[in-house]
């Protein structure tokens, strides 16, 4: 599965569907200027949009539902979706995450970017840094420093 035309046309159907999202995780990382091997695809959403947004995916092929996710305390809220590709067998996670209260900064900081298929909404550094400091893998402390170099430029 071509990740970069999955994301696109997931993108076209929130956006036809005017379900808010930011693109996190490691494709937001790759907005940002700092590639990363990743084979997921990570939405914000406010809980409010969670089955419509589902529902969108579902139409696109992400018909494998997870069981919900709490992480963190129950900081971080995850809904997973899986798209299985029908002739190759391969797989593409779409996971949701769900504002709480412990990350609604990064859903207000949220930024507009125009990329190569238009224009597509971002978790902001800021952000991004909030979202991986509930992490302490070396990836991720990684790109916190990242994220802090490329905010302190602006």
């Amino acid at each position: 599965m071509d990740l970069t035309e999955e994301l696109k046309n997931l993108i076209t159907k929130l956006t036809k569907e005017n379900i808010e999202y930011a693109l996190c995780g490691g494709l937001a990382m790759a907005i940002y200027a700092l590639p990363r091997a990743t084979l997921d695809i990570d939405l914000l959403i406010e809980a409010g949009s969670l089955e419509n947004t589902k529902r969108a995916a579902h139409e696109l092929g992400f018909t494998l539902q997870a069981a919900p996710m709490e992480l963190h305390e129950g900081k971080i809220h995850i809904h997973r979706v899986t798209k299985t590709d029908p002739e190759t067998g391969e797989i593409l996670i779409l996971d949701l995450l769900t504002v709480t209260p412990e990350i609604i900064s990064a859903w207000k900081t949220r930024t507009r970017v125009e990329w190569e298929h238009g224009n597509i909404s971002v978790v902001s550094p800021q952000g991004l840094i909030l979202l991986k400091s509930f992490r302490k893998s070396g990836q991720d402390q990684d790109d916190i420093s990242f994220l802090r170099s490329i905010s302190d430029e602006d």
